[in-house]
């Protein structure tokens, strides 16, 4: 009996926990979507208020009617899903390579893909820059899309999957006479449904919401995203801040959305075979 009150304390206070985890995760998104609804006047009050003292749904329209919200929005998805296809197929295709293939150098090249990691995007910036000038894509959806196609992290974290496969059904497609392609195509990637979904996911959040690097290769409107679309209401002097969470409001929704369809493959390919190696 005693053991039994104790298995169940203990489960008590495991969910008490996780409850109070949940409610600090969700307070920010509670806060921006309390504060979209909110008069300029009210989200400066000293104390601030959780829920405003007027409800301001016209705040929505005026985002769209200050902004080109729907071009931004349209950038922003073409940007997107560029980018997640490219890597969808490139990494996977580097990932089986360095997984299942043999070639000299393969270990000396994966490591030196991996060190490409340790080296924070800010610090190669200019010389991408020089780049992207000399090949006359600044301002254009090439330079948004084509250097995003690619990534060492999403090599990686295929590359670990592939190898958790059993061998038996590469060395049977072989016996049947399948081409390197074909046991990539028909045996690998159906069977990595869960770290595509997990890679897709990664790409999309960090494609979404990247705001560095299209504020300085894009310079006209035509070409703005939705980060660098909603930071306008980001004065120097001061910031609207209900139209600006109303903004991120709109923008955050597809993402949350596709979370929650998509969750189930997100967590099944990052716990259980998403990391192995």
């Amino acid at each position: 009996m005693t053991s039994y009150s104790s298995y169940r304390s203990r489960r008590i206070a495991v969910h008490v926990l996780l409850i109070a985890g949940a409610i600090l995760m969700i307070m920010p998104f509670l806060w921006m979507l309390s504060t979209s609804f909110k008069s300029f006047a009210d989200s400066m009050k000293v104390p601030p208020t959780l829920f405003p003292s007027e409800w301001h749904f016209e705040n929505y329209s005026k985002v769209l009617s200050t902004i080109d919200f729907g071009r931004y929005y349209g950038n922003t998805i073409l940007v997107t899903l560029g980018r997640t296809a490219g890597q969808l197929l490139l990494c996977s295709l580097a990932a089986y390579s360095f997984a299942c293939l043999k070639f000299p150098g393969k270990n000396l090249i994966f490591l030196a893909m991996l060190a490409v990691l340790m080296v924070p995007s800010q610090v190669v910036m200019i010389p991408s820059f020089v780049i992207m000038r000399e090949l006359n894509w600044l301002d254009t959806f090439y330079v948004l899309i084509i250097p995003g196609i690619f990534s060492a992290f999403g090599t990686f974290l295929l590359r670990q999957f592939f190898m958790t496969l059993p061998k038996d059904l590469e060395e049977a497609a072989k016996i049947d006479g399948c081409s390197y392609f074909r046991i990539y195509w028909n045996i690998y990637l159906p069977l990595s449904k869960s770290a595509l979904v997990s890679l897709a996911i990664f790409t999309i959040l960090a494609s979404w919401n990247e705001l560095l690097w299209p504020l300085i290769m894009t310079s006209s409107e035509d070409m703005r995203v939705l980060s660098i679309g909603i930071s306008t209401f980001q004065g120097q002097h001061s910031t609207d801040y209900p139209l600006l969470m109303a903004g991120a409001v709109m923008a955050t929704l597809p993402i949350i959305i596709l979370f929650i369809f998509l969750q189930r493959y997100f967590i099944e390919g990052i716990a259980m075979n998403g990391i192995k190696g």
